[in-house]
């Protein structure tokens, strides 16, 4: 395997034995991954001098897509074309048709979880339509915008995830401050900060995620250098605007901090205090949907004017009404379109232009809160918004940033070729998001560490991902293994039943027999995040190891001052690992290679090339860590060597070297090393 991570296999025979095509391998694709527009790619496939009429079929586009076919020139050891690719971005699918010696029509597709992107031989083609089954698969190329830049701040960036909430009061917390603040009687609120979170609500009302424990802003910023501590450099805080709830997700007043969290003063605090760190806030964009309880909407008539909803009803004027549809049933009673049915969450129609002058006009919310300090946004269900809509965002924020600004979208899966509302969308191509959060790095991580795959497998889906994901946009990826949104990963670790019983949810706890266990995997989670391609995302608490099944045990307070022993050794070690790759740039944006993925063990390299990083600029730190990796309940050693400035790793039989938890050390430049690897462990090997 040389630098590019391009594996040297053996010559072929010219006898061509087989079918054979491999996406991430130079022989036969080059260059690889993701493309800009307007370039061109080779392809090559291997196949019998008994076959005939061996043929390149491709569809590209977006919204709509043109097939075409290209014969491919046998080129003695190959057939070979080189493919002019589109000149805007979009999705290109190929796939490779052939007649075999016994006349039979056959396709060569796509396959999943292979090493090198290599396919198989099928009977029909791929299906590639946004609305079909997609089996089998077609190989997918990315065309992206040539201009296609992120910001230098987020690729690898360190994020540190608050739910605003539940992280900190500050000093001058008042209950009774906090109570007065609204006269929605349907709030509960929690005098004292260590009791578990509610799962009830009031009796009249039921559970409307309403309690509020009144951490704040100004606790967020008298806890800044303890943030600081943990290397980060972004700070991603879930929705502050004035809401009704707990979470903020269903919107109120998208130009006012909430007042529990301190209003707009207090905003202007923690950017003070970010910026003498060196650390850029990202706000959660809630634009799909407000609350009902808002002033856009004002259903309980708790804003001044006239909202939509009572615009609609009594027939009054209203600058909101037409940002909402409604409509009456049988009966004459009013309705309305919500998130996911959730009357609490009415809908937006975001290709109104009156909302769109709201959040992107001279004096609307995106400019007013770059203008506050913020450093960008994150989008909330960017698969709900459209695609102009994003786009228009995308272009606010950076001409409002001198193209600084962040944009970062809540997508769960492939954001490179997501479907959704009967089309793909437009997520990675350099018109919309920077990146989007990385969910599909947490499965894949969590299944590894959870034994349900093995390291070939979890190496063959993240290769994948870096093959279809331009770099800018990769190397930007929010990387997480917990959120709000989701368990925290000591939970998922302990590998709970489950449940969609509260009761239970709340009672579940990591068993003491099971905690060891966990707590080294998840400090292994937190390793491949600082080793891996990516923005590293610290979702609060899980550096002390909190627990917490679904929402809302995932949204616990921090226990300020009762941390046990094990959580605070837990917490130094985390601070360890961000020290290692705050002070090493290969770490954040160096250039990336497996180096062995077999069973329980897991290796990979960044590396610098003569001091430069993968985008060509000067780097600091070594210009070259390993990260070895060992899930398995069994020791391991491997022999880690730097040959003619190459290194590789091979998995060998016990050594005279003796098993340590010491898991930064120090490797021979131009030698051998043997690493021994405790069960359940990690280790970084700097040269």
């Amino acid at each position: 395997m040389d630098l590019e991570g391009n594996i040297k296999e053996p010559e072929m025979s010219m006898a061509r034995e087989r079918v054979y095509h491999a996406s991430r391998l130079a022989k036969y694709r080059n260059p690889f991954g993701a493309q800009p527009e307007g370039g061109s790619v080779s392809l090559c496939l291997e196949c019998p001098h008994s076959c005939r009429e061996v043929t390149l079929c491709y569809t590209y586009g977006l919204y709509s897509f043109s097939y075409h076919e290209e014969p491919m020139s046998d080129a003695g050891e190959l057939y070979k074309v080189e493919l002019m690719l589109p000149d805007e971005s979009g999705l290109l699918f190929y796939w490779f048709r052939f007649i075999d010696e016994e006349d039979n029509v056959k396709y060569y597709v796509a396959a999943g979880d292979t090493r090198d992107g290599e396919g198989m031989v099928y009977h029909e083609p791929p299906r590639v339509g946004a609305d079909e089954d997609k089996y089998p698969y077609a190989f997918q190329i990315t065309v992206y915008d040539k201009d296609f830049k992120t910001p230098d701040r987020i690729k690898g960036a360190m994020i540190y995830q608050i739910f605003p909430d539940r992280f900190a009061r500050d000093d001058d917390f008042d209950f009774d401050r906090m109570t007065s603040a609204s006269d929605r009687t349907e709030r509960v609120y929690h005098r004292d900060w260590y009791e578990d979170v509610d799962i009830y609500g009031k009796p009249e009302t039921g559970y409307l995620a309403c309690d509020f424990y009144g951490g704040s802003l100004a606790g967020i910023t008298q806890k800044i250098d303890y943030i600081k501590s943990l290397g980060i450099n972004v700070l991603y805080l879930n929705p502050i605007f004035e809401a009704r709830s707990s979470h903020r997700y269903d919107t109120a007043d998208y130009k006012k901090v909430d007042p529990i969290l301190g209003g707009n003063g207090s905003f202007e605090q923690l950017v003070k205090a970010c910026d003498e760190r060196g650390i850029k806030i990202i706000l959660d964009g809630v634009f799909s949907h407000t609350g009902a309880d808002s002033r856009y909407f004002n259903k309980f008539d708790r804003y001044d004017g006239t909202g939509a909803y009572k615009s609609f009803v009594g027939g009054v004027e209203s600058p909101y009404r037409s940002w909402y549809n409604f409509w009456r049933d049988e009966d004459g009673n009013p309705l309305y379109d919500s998130w996911w049915g959730f009357p609490d969450l009415p809908n937006v129609n975001e290709n109104d232009l009156s909302y769109r002058k709201f959040i992107f006009g001279e004096d609307g919310v995106v400019r007013t809160w770059l203008g506050r300090g913020a450093g960008g946004f994150r989008l909330d269900v960017s698969d709900e918004l459209p695609d102009s809509f994003i786009r228009q965002m995308r272009k606010t924020i950076k001409r409002n940033s001198e193209g600084e600004g962040i944009l970062i979208g809540e997508v769960w899966e492939d954001a490179s070729c997501k479907c959704s509302y009967g089309s793909y969308r437009d997520f990675m191509f350099g018109n919309t998001h920077d990146s989007v959060m990385g969910y599909t790095f947490r499965h894949i991580v969590l299944d590894f560490l959870c034994g349900y795959i093995d390291a070939a497998v979890m190496d063959s889906r993240l290769e994948g991902f870096r093959e279809r994901y331009p770099s800018e946009a990769y190397y930007s990826i929010m990387n997480l293994v917990s959120s709000h949104d989701v368990p925290r990963i000591m939970t998922m670790l302990s590998k709970p039943v489950d449940s969609d019983s509260r009761e239970e949810q709340q009672k579940f706890k990591v068993s003491a027999s099971d905690y060891a266990d966990c707590s080294r995997l998840a400090r292994m989670a937190y390793a491949i995040q600082i080793g891996y391609i990516g923005a590293c995302c610290l979702y609060y608490g899980d550096e002390i190891l909190m627990e917490g099944y679904k929402d809302p045990f995932n949204r616990r307070t921090y226990p300020w001052g009762r941390l046990t022993g094990r959580q605070e050794e837990n917490l130094a070690y985390i601070r360890r690992l961000a020290r290692l790759r705050t002070d090493n740039g290969c770490l954040r944006t160096g250039h990336y290679r497996t180096l062995f993925a077999e069973g329980d063990v897991f290796c990979c390299l960044r590396y610098l090339k003569d001091g430069r990083d993968f985008f060509g600029k000067e780097s600091y730190g070594s210009s070259r860590i390993a990260l070895l990796i060992n899930r398995g309940d069994k020791p391991c050693y491997m022999s880690v060597e730097d040959k003619d400035d190459v290194v590789s790793a091979t998995k060998v039989t016990k050594a005279f070297v003796s098993l340590t938890d010491n898991f930064i050390t120090r490797g021979i430049r131009g030698g051998k090393m043997i690493c021994g690897l405790p069960p359940r462990s990690f280790m970084f090997v700097i040269y």
